[in-house]
């Protein structure tokens, strides 16, 4: 009512999804977001679905975007999600571009723009974080949309933006613009991987040569599981309340110390886990 951001924290994730559905009922007119949970465990070898990264980094600029069109008025966080760092909104707004129809479109720029954001180059686009290029059209899946989009060009010029059936490959409805996400909640240009293989060698002990992790960071490839190394791309990380700002009113609801605690134990056991594998490569 005075305007001011809310978050609402639960101890179970399952309890955001829950109060998602409750709230929808009593205020409809309220725009409400889950920031979801990543749904992997700390240290895991694999990294979370690609839907999950799209559906955060959609729910990330909309809290940036709090009383404005598309915005959120209310945010509801699983306890543990929001113990994790971020990437600063710095970099969420240098990588996030529109374009509309009509504009003008370099397509040898738009691919390189693409492949800094994080997004894949594929034959067919059927998930967030991928398009493909075939002769004068352009199929993208931006990371925060529920559909994907077929632009096509005329020489240098957007002649029309289409939604399409990533099923069947048929177009639908057109639309005036496109907004693009990155495709990662980090950059993976050349400075960043520098500064992570930098901050690499400087926090952490042993050759950093015989890790595989640091090996393909220089080779350009996003390892599985890279997602839980996310400070080392950065000077700087964020908290979900960076995003939500010093206004933001917050509610707890449940037992968070409970579940803050078992979130800690799990990743203490998991990391000392690691240290023995480390050590022990039989096991």
């Amino acid at each position: 009512a005075q305007g001011r951001p809310t978050a609402v924290f639960t101890a179970q994730p399952g309890d955001a999804q829950r109060l998602l559905d409750e709230i929808a009922f009593f205020a409809p007119e309220l725009q409400c977001v889950v920031f979801p949970d990543w749904e992997t465990l700390p240290y895991d070898t694999f990294s979370p679905h690609q839907d999950l990264i799209s559906e955060r980094l959609a729910t990330l600029w909309r809290i940036a975007r709090h009383g404005q069109e598309h915005g959120a008025d209310l945010v509801l966080v699983p306890a543990a999600t929001a113990l994790y760092r971020l990437a600063p909104a710095s970099f969420l707004a240098g990588y996030t571009f529109h374009f509309k129809v009509h504009q003008k479109l370099d397509e040898t720029r738009l691919r390189a723009q693409l492949t800094l954001a994080g997004y894949s180059h594929v034959s067919q686009v059927v998930s967030p974080g991928e398009y493909a290029v075939r002769g004068s059209l352009i199929d993208l899946y931006p990371m925060g949309s529920a559909v994907p989009y077929r632009v096509d060009l005329f020489d240098d010029e957007i002649d029309s933006i289409r939604t399409f059936d990533p099923d069947n490959q048929r177009s639908l409805y057109p639309v005036p613009e496109v907004r693009l996400l990155p495709g990662r909640e980090f950059p993976m240009d050349e400075p960043a991987r520098a500064r992570f293989r930098s901050r690499w060698r400087e926090l952490l002990d042993g050759d950093p040569t015989k890790s595989r992790i640091y090996k393909d960071m220089g080779a350009g490839v996003a390892t599985a599981g890279i997602e839980y190394y996310l400070p080392l791309f950065f000077e700087e990380t964020a908290t979900v309340f960076d995003y939500l700002g010093p206004d933001a009113t917050l509610v707890l609801h449940g037992d968070l110390d409970a579940a803050i605690g078992r979130f800690w134990q799990d990743t203490r056991d998991r990391h000392r886990l690691l240290l023995m594998l480390d050590e022990f490569p039989a096991l």
